[in-house]
Protein backbone atom coordinates (compact mmCIF):
# COMPACT_ATOMS: atom_id res chain seq x y z
CA UNK A 1 0.00 0.00 0.00
CA UNK A 2 1.12 3.36 -1.17
CA UNK A 3 1.85 5.51 1.68
CA UNK A 4 0.78 9.40 1.13
CA UNK A 5 2.81 12.62 1.97
CA UNK A 6 1.20 14.28 5.35
CA UNK A 7 -0.89 16.88 4.48
CA UNK A 8 -1.91 14.82 1.29
CA UNK A 9 -5.45 13.55 0.76
CA UNK A 10 -6.37 10.40 -1.81
CA UNK A 11 -8.61 11.72 -5.05
CA UNK A 12 -11.13 8.67 -4.65
CA UNK A 13 -11.18 7.86 -0.89
CA UNK A 14 -14.53 8.62 0.79
CA UNK A 15 -12.93 10.15 3.79
CA UNK A 16 -10.78 12.28 1.72
CA UNK A 17 -13.74 13.50 -0.17
CA UNK A 18 -15.60 14.07 2.77
CA UNK A 19 -12.68 16.42 4.12
CA UNK A 20 -12.57 18.28 1.30
CA UNK A 21 -16.45 18.89 1.21
CA UNK A 22 -16.91 16.99 -1.87
CA UNK A 23 -19.08 14.69 0.09
CA UNK A 24 -22.13 16.36 2.36
CA UNK A 25 -21.55 15.44 5.94
CA UNK A 26 -22.97 16.33 9.69
CA UNK A 27 -19.83 16.70 11.50
CA UNK A 28 -20.33 16.41 15.11
CA UNK A 29 -16.10 18.09 15.27
CA UNK A 30 -13.92 19.16 13.47
CA UNK A 31 -10.54 20.76 13.58
CA UNK A 32 -7.61 22.09 12.01
CA UNK A 33 -6.50 17.63 12.01
CA UNK A 34 -9.54 15.40 12.32
CA UNK A 35 -13.36 15.42 12.05
CA UNK A 36 -15.93 13.17 13.40
CA UNK A 37 -19.05 11.88 12.15
CA UNK A 38 -21.97 9.11 12.88
CA UNK A 39 -21.24 6.17 11.00
CA UNK A 40 -24.38 5.78 8.02
CA UNK A 41 -24.50 2.02 9.31
CA UNK A 42 -24.48 2.08 13.16
CA UNK A 43 -23.57 -1.09 14.96
CA UNK A 44 -24.56 0.69 18.38
CA UNK A 45 -27.52 3.49 19.36
CA UNK A 46 -24.43 5.43 19.25
CA UNK A 47 -21.60 4.99 17.03
CA UNK A 48 -19.27 7.51 15.59
CA UNK A 49 -15.89 7.69 13.58
CA UNK A 50 -13.02 9.74 14.06
CA UNK A 51 -11.47 10.41 11.11
CA UNK A 52 -7.84 12.14 10.58
CA UNK A 53 -8.15 14.70 7.62
CA UNK A 54 -4.57 13.36 6.27
CA UNK A 55 -4.65 10.24 4.07
CA UNK A 56 -3.37 7.62 6.09
CA UNK A 57 -4.48 4.00 4.75
CA UNK A 58 -4.20 2.24 8.30
CA UNK A 59 -2.61 2.49 11.74
CA UNK A 60 0.73 1.06 10.65
CA UNK A 61 1.04 3.96 8.56
CA UNK A 62 0.13 6.25 11.20
CA UNK A 63 4.06 8.25 11.75
CA UNK A 64 2.19 11.64 13.66
CA UNK A 65 2.63 10.94 17.51
CA UNK A 66 0.64 14.50 17.42
CA UNK A 67 -2.32 13.14 15.44
CA UNK A 68 -1.67 10.07 17.46
CA UNK A 69 -2.40 12.18 20.46
CA UNK A 70 -4.80 14.51 18.60
CA UNK A 71 -7.35 11.51 17.87
CA UNK A 72 -7.13 10.02 21.56
CA UNK A 73 -7.97 13.73 22.83
CA UNK A 74 -11.27 13.55 20.30
CA UNK A 75 -12.41 10.81 21.68
CA UNK A 76 -12.08 11.96 25.31
CA UNK A 77 -14.00 15.52 23.86
CA UNK A 78 -16.77 13.94 21.67
CA UNK A 79 -17.74 11.51 24.58
CA UNK A 80 -17.82 13.39 27.48
CA UNK A 81 -19.88 16.19 24.77
CA UNK A 82 -22.29 13.24 23.87
CA UNK A 83 -22.65 11.94 27.59
CA UNK A 84 -21.05 8.37 26.41
CA UNK A 85 -19.54 7.09 29.69
CA UNK A 86 -19.35 3.53 28.37
CA UNK A 87 -17.72 2.91 24.69
CA UNK A 88 -15.47 1.10 23.22
CA UNK A 89 -13.48 2.21 20.72
CA UNK A 90 -12.05 0.16 17.59
CA UNK A 91 -9.82 0.52 14.55
CA UNK A 92 -9.63 -2.03 12.34
CA UNK A 93 -6.25 -2.55 10.26
CA UNK A 94 -6.18 -4.91 7.46
CA UNK A 95 -8.37 -6.03 5.06
CA UNK A 96 -8.32 -9.52 7.34
CA UNK A 97 -9.41 -7.50 10.38
CA UNK A 98 -12.54 -5.75 8.94
CA UNK A 99 -11.17 -2.84 7.58
CA UNK A 100 -13.57 -1.39 4.26
CA UNK A 101 -12.25 1.83 4.06
CA UNK A 102 -8.46 2.44 3.75
CA UNK A 103 -8.22 5.38 5.68
CA UNK A 104 -7.53 5.44 8.96
CA UNK A 105 -10.65 5.88 10.91
CA UNK A 106 -11.54 4.99 14.65
CA UNK A 107 -15.07 3.50 15.68
CA UNK A 108 -16.67 5.09 19.05
CA UNK A 109 -19.67 2.51 20.00
CA UNK A 110 -21.53 3.09 22.77
CA UNK A 111 -24.77 4.87 24.26
CA UNK A 112 -25.29 7.69 26.03
CA UNK A 113 -25.57 7.96 29.67
CA UNK A 114 -28.86 7.87 31.42
CA UNK A 115 -27.57 8.97 34.32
Amino acid sequence: MEKINSGATAPDCIFCKIARGEIPSEKLYENEQLFIINDINPKAPVHMLIIPKVHIPTLNDLEDSKLFAEIFKAIKFITQKMNVKDYKTLINTGAGAGQIVFHLHVHILGEVSKI
